[in-house]
This record gives structure tokens, C-alpha cells and sequence, in this order.
């Protein structure tokens, strides 16, 4: 089996659904309300323990209720949370969300005991790390933790998956370590910074500071991956009826790092990664939207026939 070790963030996402997106200043009235548990790092755990990965969980949790909640609900899918520990004093992390009647999301996130995370963390968890045949990583922690796992990856010979959301500057130390880094166009300027004036310019900055192949989600357009060497290639998305956008990023590379991690070649794991993420977006919530294996393999199966 696939195994993926994940060091991220867990959040519970506290989801607003209204008609539409309220202005500054204005109050409206929403449809309904969720708690629901989420985070990137969380959310992308609970999409490769779904799609067949042995997933093990490496971040913290405040001293509260919802820390409880959702490390029980990551044990309770089979996840190895070990390495998830509780931060006496502080809160959980938590996201707030409003969903408007397209399915379009704002999400403001208050990071709470994901913040305390240290490369500390990482050392205690370095077993679990180096035993993973795939390592993700997203910027909802520390920047040094995000190193600190990178490095410990990459000197066990695994590969590493950087998802760059939300949108920050990257340690020069850090870019040559990624293996595939996996952001939207917004994301791939944000990261490439002033030297980036389209698309070619930010890939090229990339690549001149030592980065691996690159994949950029274009949303209903699909992804395209762009190696470090050699043509790019485009795998278009599926179309469905969108509900709720919120973790098909996530979805997405939880399904791509699984593919990887089976030996699938980089553009077929893009394809079930795209058919993760679409799948995803026909359901609200975040972790509970995220469909299992069998789901996404009768799913491809019906559209290859």
C-alpha cells in the first residue's frame, strides 16, 4: 500500500452558506450552518487515506474541543495520528467559510495551535516521515517546519509534494527540495515574485532557483504539468455541477500523491487527481466531500468506456 506522510494543518472549518457574498459593512441572512473538521494538511490526509494510501498525520491540535474532535475523526478513518499533538493552552486552529449559491468559497483561517508546530515536531516524527514513499506539505504551519520535513524527506530519498497555499514567499533552501510543486496561477506569480510578468517568466524564476516539475491547477480548465525539462502537458477537468469548491484542491493532491506513490506516471496522476477534485465539488463540506477509491475508479471507468 501506498504510504504518505503528511506534516500540515488540521483547522475545524465553521461554514456559512448564503445566497451571496455579504459587502463590507452589510449583514445578511444565510442558509444554513456547519462545523465541519478541515485544514489543508488534514483535508489532503483524509483524501489519500480514501484513495488507498496508509496515511500518517504529523501537526497539532489545540487543548480543546475541537482538537478532540478532529484527531478522532482522522484515527476514525484510519489514519496514523501519532504525531498529532495536543497544545496545552492554546486553541485549535479554525477556518471561517462562506459558500455563496455558485459554490464559490471565502475562507479567512486563524491558525491557533498549527502556528506552534516547530521543527522540533518534525525531528519526533522523522520515523514516520522517512518511512512514507510521499511526503506533502502545504503553508498553513511555520515555514521552518515546512523545511525542516522537506529536508528530512528528501535525505530518506522520498518525494515531496508541496502544495503552496496559501500563497507565500519560499526559502530559497526550500525550492530545490520539492519534487512536484502544486499551486493555482494565482499561487504561481504570488511565488515567483517580481520576475514573473506571465506564465513562462514565473516558471522560469522557478526553475532558475532549483526547482523540480511544477503543476499548476487551472480550475475548470484542468492542470498542467510543466517538468523540469521537456514539453508540458495539459489534462483537462471533468464536468460536473458544482455545490461547494471548498477541499478540491485538497482532494486533488491527496489523489496525486497516491498515483505517485504507486509508480502511476506524473500525467495519469494528474488525471485522477482532477477526477478527485471534481468529484469533491458535487458535495458541500470539506472532508466529508471527499469521495473514496472505489468512487473515483468507477467513476474514471464509466468515462474510458
Amino acid at each position: 500500500m501506498p504510504r504518505i506522510a503528511v506534516v500540515g494543518s488540521l483547522n475545524m472549518d465553521l461554514v456559512v452558506v448564503a445566497p451571496r457574498f455579504a459587502q463590507p459593512g452589510e449583514t445578511i441572512a444565510g442558509d444554513r450552518f456547519l462545523t465541519v473538521p478541515g485544514g489543508k494538511g488534514a483535508n489532503q490526509a483524509v483524501a489519500a487515506q480514501r484513495l488507498g494510501g496508509e496515511v500518517a498525520m504529523i501537526g497539532g491540535v489545540g487543548e480543546d474541543a475541537f482538537g478532540a474532535s478532529m484527531t478522532r475523526g482522522l484515527a476514525d478513518e484510519g489514519i496514523d495520528v501519532r504525531h498529532v499533538d495536543v497544545r496545552a493552552g492554546h486553541a485549535s486552529g479554525v477556518a471561517l467559510i462562506t459558500v455563496d449559491g455558485a459554490g464559490e468559497n471565502t475562507i479567512i483561517v486563524v491558525a491557533g495551535a498549527n502556528g506552534t508546530l516547530t521543527p522540533d515536531d518534525v525531528t519526533l516524527a522523522r520515523e514516520a516521515i522517512e518511512a512514507a514513499d510521499v511526503l506533502l506539505l502545504q503553508l498553513e504551519i511555520p515555514m521552518a517546519v515546512v523545511l525542516a520535513a522537506a529536508r528530512t524527506a528528501r535525505d530518506a530519498g522520498r518525494i515531496v509534494i508541496l502544495n503552496a497555499a496559501p500563497a507565500a514567499a519560499l526559502p530559497d533552501a526550500l525550492v530545490p527540495l520539492i519534487d512536484y510543486l502544486v499551486v493555482n496561477e494565482t499561487e504561481l506569480f504570488a511565488i515567483a515574485g517580481d520576475a514573473a510578468h506571465d506564465q513562462p517568466s514565473a516558471l522560469a524564476a522557478l526553475r532558475a532557483r532549483g526547482a523540480g516539475a511544477v503543476v499548476v491547477t487551472l480550475g475548470a480548465a484542468g492542470a498542467r504539468l510543466e517538468p523540469r525539462e521537456g514539453a508540458a502537458s495539459l489534462v483537462r477537468a471533468y464536468v460536473v455541477e458544482v455545490v461547494d469548491t471548498t477541499a478540491a484542491g485538497d482532494a486533488f493532491v491527496g489523489a496525486f500523491a497516491v498515483a505517485l506513490a504507486e509508480g502511476r506516471p506524473a500525467v495519469e496522476a494528474l488525471r485522477r487527481g482532477n477526477a478527485a477534485g471534481a468529484l469533491t465539488v458535487t458535495r458541500a463540506g470539506a472532508q466529508p466531500s471527499i469521495p473514496t477509491r472505489a468512487i473515483v475508479d468507477a467513476w474514471l471507468a464509466d468515462r474510458l468506456t
